[in-house]
């Protein structure tokens, strides 16, 4: 008969290599697995463990998350609108070295990112991860449209598409769509270092279908019904696939994502995992089981409650493949809150979405772009941390190469940096400076309690007077003390105008732009250079 220490052995030797599990030798705990989710339009304010006292909406698996790692409560993306800061997200750079200067990427646009960038998914692909990008892509396309099909492609109507919703089209439409999407469609994710993909681009614009690596799953071939277009739905119409459901997107993206988690366990491979959730974005299309769950009567409310769902629904998959100790999970959104969403409502009913902050999505205050920011990974951060200091998710590549051992190109993440000290529980400062954006190009910067905007508010022409204030003791950006500090302000435009000119805001070789970047925006609006370029993404 075996011993109870011989029997003790096999067991622990059979739950160890069992189906799902990710056995330490395997993947040394230095090497972790990687999920970033990112939130669209989730407000700093609509997590309640952020937001206690003005908040309204119960994110239970966000607020657990949060308790077993680490809460930033000064986390930012580089801009206040979706496609900017996906770009700095992916890419280590902030977007206004592009040529995304203001704005969006527009509708049938092409790509943002160059195809010799390198990106955290390129990063992880080349130290052996599995890389998969799962959501909402928004970073442009080469769409295979003729430059003779354009026309068929646009103009079709919707709140942010010319206005009147176009409900019939033409067989010569039909065709060109048809020429379009039964081609590849390059420069989107799996050539920017995602092995694979699955999404639905942008869920409120066309084409309104699942696209598969580099195609559509199936033909949109019809526009969509008419009661599917509206300012909290599809924003643009333009051609669908029969049937498309929007309430069915987040879902989908959902279940792809656990199914990713589950395959790439039981291949006992490292992974990282992009997830860019299509919600609380528009379309708000909640399910029906989460319809009314607020008690607040309004639409995104529920909505986030089903995103926090979402959330929950991916980490459950993480435990059930057995990767949560040896998994860095990241939880952010690329901007904060929309305005259009029933604010007012919520406001009446004590929710605020932005929390402490002024502004909301688009905005250069802080309502723009202070966003959650949240970090677990057990074998490195202790749980229910807090930590104050000021980072970016354009930190997310500086971090990525710490955790691998290497350092990256002159060329790649000029503006990013590692947040492994914070992690270990360093209380100091990583960065010089941070700069934000606002919709509109405003630029600021931040220094410490100090944030200097070059322009007040979401935006105004050339010559504005510059903002000065003191987060520290005045974090909603009320009391404007530029003229009782004018050495502040010309020591941060003075370091604002430094970054911009050497093409990086880290230490090494100056860099550069892809094109010139001022500091001060004209009102003139940037032009989209394809068929069109609605901003509502």
């Amino acid at each position: 008969m075996p011993s109870l220490m011989a029997w003790t052995l096999v067991l622990i030797a059979g739950w160890l290599l069992a189906p799902g599990r990710c056995p330490a030798a395997e993947r040394p705990r230095d090497r972790p697995n990687v999920i970033v989710i990112l939130a669209d339009d989730l407000g700093y304010g609509d997590v309640g463990c952020y937001n206690p006292e003005r908040g309204k909406i119960p994110t239970p698996r966000i607020d657990a998350l949060a308790a077993q790692g680490m809460r930033f409560t000064d986390g930012h993306a580089s801009s206040s609108a979706c496609s900017p800061s996906r770009y700095s997200l992916l890419t280590g750079r902030y977007h206004w070295r592009t040529r995304l200067q203001r704005g969006i990427v527009g509708m049938w646009e092409r790509p943002l990112i160059a195809p010799d960038r390198l990106t955290i998914a390129g990063l992880a692909a080349g130290h052996g991860y599995h890389t998969a990008c799962v959501g909402k892509w928004h970073l442009g396309w080469d769409w295979p449209i003729a430059a003779d099909d354009v026309p068929l492609f646009r103009n079709l109507g919707g709140p942010s598409g010319g206005g009147h919703v176009v409900t019939e089209h033409s067989a010569a439409q039909r065709a060109a769509w048809r020429r379009a999407f039964e081609c590849a469609i390059a420069g989107g994710p799996t050539t920017r270092g995602f092995t694979e993909y699955f999404g639905t681009d942008v869920p409120n614009w066309p084409p309104f279908c699942f696209i598969e690596n580099d195609r559509t799953s199936g033909i949109p071939s019809m526009l969509l019904p008419q009661d599917q277009i509206g300012p909290l739905l599809a924003t643009a119409q333009g051609p669908a696939l029969p049937g498309w459901k929007l309430d069915e997107i987040l879902p989908a993206v959902t279940t792809r994502a656990c199914g990713i988690v589950t395959e790439q366990a039981r291949n006992k491979r490292p992974f990282l995992l992009y997830v860019a959730l299509t919600a609380p974005h528009t379309p708000i299309a909640v399910a029906k089981e989460w319809q009314g769950r607020s008690g607040l009567g309004v639409p995104y409310a529920d909505f986030v409650m089903q995103t926090d769902e979402s959330v929950g629904r991916i980490l459950d998959s993480l435990e059930s493949a057995g990767c949560t100790d040896d998994t860095l999970v990241i939880l952010t959104s690329d901007n904060g809150c929309e305005t259009k969403i029933g604010l007012e409502e919520l406001q009446q009913q004590g929710h605020f979405p932005s929390g402490p902050f002024r502004g909301h999505k688009r905005d250069v205050w802080e309502g723009g772009h202070r966003v959650p920011f949240i970090v677990r990974w057990p074998a490195v951060v202790a749980p229910g941390r807090v930590c104050n200091e000021t980072i970016c998710s354009v930190d997310l590549m500086a971090t990525l190469a710490d955790i691998f051992g290497v350092t990256l190109p002159a060329n790649a993440g000029e503006d990013s940096v590692s947040l492994m000290p914070l992690l270990r529980g360093q209380e100091e400062p990583i960065h010089e400076a941070v700069v934000h954006q606002s919709f509109s190009g405003v630029f600021a910067i931040r220094v410490g309690p100090w944030k200097l905007i070059l322009g007040p508010g979401e935006g105004h022409p050339n010559g504005s007077p510059s903002r000065l204030y003191d987060l520290a003791i005045d974090p909603g950006e009320t009391n404007d003390v530029a003229a009782a500090h004018p050495a502040e302000v010309d020591r941060l435009t003075t370091l604002l105008k430094k970054l911009v000119a050497d093409g990086r805001s880290t230490p090494g070789a100056k860099q550069k732009n892809d094109v010139a970047a001022k500091i001060r925006k004209d009102s003139t609006r940037r032009k989209p250079d394809t068929a069109a370029a609605p901003n509502d993404g």
